[in-house]
């Protein structure tokens, strides 16, 4: 445990970190933001709507005559976050952009929060000084829309577990299952990533490996570690249940005023048949009616008819279906662009090409170097004494981060997607000299592997990766370990007790 005086310098720290990371959104928030173009239109609009007592709708002409007509295709929490914030402050044009610009600050401070459970105290400052300074991150404050929102939710949710681990393991769960939940309503795929808090109650690297009768211990469980599963899977199925239960809401909601049931959107289905269709292309292409639902009756069908549609394509050509997934996660991973392409559709005077290229190269080159630290953070420094065998596997892993980045620069099509793959299979993989890895390392690891799974299965944009860039900027703070060095943990044990 960190002593007292420590423990008020790094509060201290987090809240200079909080005015640092919030004065560059703010002025990106005040000077840059322009009416919400594209999906921002459509969260815009919906918290206008909710602001005003109508809740998630719009209101449609049926014989000469107004009806409310309810939504669910949009996932509701963005907008109805927004609409707090509306009914307090008014609609204006800068009120979205300015609480973006709070938020995005909070999620650097979360990030240092969370850091500090995960590796040393300087390190954990970088970590929080990455994602306050990170120009994409910045820019994001800008545009009205729900990634740095969806990426509080994920980073609150692994703090809120971390933090009370030890001595409050049953109240972690249920504020982290309270915080997905909430995720869920902004981004229906983070609750994917509930299963991961229970390495929570794992432990260190370490006891996790002997947990999995791994390096140093006997084959399978002992009773010990049969102890910290039981613990693992109370953890984690509190945390998700109790997501769950946050969202049912909304659900019977959807059930009570839409044509059917749907869980949170119904969007899972039209993303599908994106990713799947004859003209798929391993991005975003508008469907046409004569792609295959031709007659629908309301947006639950219409869904359900996409996701037929999408799973009919796949099942009659899965070689062609599998062999968009380099393609989706190259344009989920291979740069970032869309805060330009935002910014120069809502104010086209301000942001002529010229302008927009620099932008993108400035961000991309930003969020490749993120990537790549971040798979560092996975790799051992090859300069330590290390026995034969885990040095040259540590060099091999060094020199696959190193070839794919040479490979993306030098390649005309720039594929940096490999990286992100490489983050999941070093933070998966129980290789010799490793750098340790204890719950928060994995739990990262687990968040950004549920991105690269969703978009190889959907489709890719690039804005899909800023929900992990915080999470990148926290691994890349680890690059250039020793090997197996634990980290110097402030309140997080080795391991703890179950829940009560």
């Amino acid at each position: 445990m960190d002593k007292p005086a420590d423990e008020a310098r790094d509060r201290l720290f987090s809240a200079a970190l909080f005015v640092l990371a919030l004065l560059p959104r703010l002025y990106v928030a005040i000077a840059w933001a322009r009416e919400p173009v594209w999906d921002g239109h459509y969260y815009d609009f919906g918290a206008r709507r909710i602001a005003e007592g109508l809740g998630y709708s719009d209101d449609v002409v049926l014989g000469g005559q107004r009806v409310w007509h309810p939504w669910c295709h949009y996932p509701v929490g963005y907008s109805g976050f927004l609409a707090i914030f509306y009914r307090l402050f008014g609609a204006g044009p800068a009120t979205a952009p300015v609480v973006n610009a709070v938020t995005g600050a909070l999620v650097a401070v979360l990030v240092h929060r969370l850091a500090r459970y995960a590796t040393t105290k300087n390190r954990a400052r970088a970590a929080g000084l990455l994602c306050a300074l990170d120009p994409g991150l910045i820019v994001y404050a800008a545009l009205v829309m729900t990634e740095p929102l969806a990426a509080l939710g994920l980073v609150a949710a692994g703090w809120l577990v971390a933090r009370d681990a030890k001595e409050k393991p049953l109240r972690g769960a249920l504020l982290a299952g309270l915080t997905l939940g909430l995720a869920t309503l902004v981004r229906p795929q983070s609750l994917l990533c509930a299963p991961a808090l229970g390495f929570f109650a794992l432990g260190g690297d370490g006891a996790l490996r002997a947990r999995l009768g791994g390096l140093g211990a006997q084959p399978g469980l002992s009773g010990r570690s049969l102890q910290a599963w039981k613990k693992s899977v109370i953890t984690a199925g509190l945390a998700l249940t109790t997501a769950v239960l946050v969202v049912l809401p909304w659900t019977a909601r959807n059930c009570r005023v839409m044509d059917g049931c749907a869980f949170v959107s119904t969007n899972a289905g039209w993303n599908l048949a994106i990713g799947a269709s004859p003209r798929a292309t391993g991005r975003f292409e508008t469907l046409r009616a004569s792609d295959g639902c031709k007659v629908v009756t309301g947006q639950v069908q219409q869904d359900q008819c996409w996701r037929d549609e999408g799973l009919r394509w796949i099942t009659n050509d899965p070689i062609r279906w599998l062999s968009l997934v380099p393609k989706k996660l190259g344009h989920t991973f291979d740069h970032e662009s869309f805060p330009m392409g935002y910014l120069g559709e809502a104010n086209p005077a301000a942001w002529p090409e010229p302008r927009k290229a620099t932008g993108r190269a400035v961000l991309t080159a930003v969020h490749v170097a993120l990537l790549a630290l971040a798979a560092l953070g996975l790799v051992a420094s090859p300069l330590g004494r290390l026995p034969l065998r885990a040095r040259l596997t540590q060099i091999a892993a060094l020199l696959a981060v190193v070839g794919v980045v040479l490979h993306g620069i030098l390649s005309d099509a720039h594929p940096f997607w490999p990286l992100a793959v490489l983050i999941v299979l070093l933070g998966a993989l129980p290789l010799p000299g490793a750098p340790a890895r204890n719950a928060t390392v994995s739990y990262l690891v687990f968040a950004v592997g549920t991105v690269a799974l969703t978009h190889a299965i959907f489709f890719g944009e690039d804005r899909y990766h800023v929900v992990i860039t915080p999470i990148l900027c926290l691994l890349a703070a680890l690059a250039w370990r020793p090997s197996g060095a634990l980290a110097a943990l402030s309140p997080a044990p080795a391991d703890v007790p179950p829940p009560p």
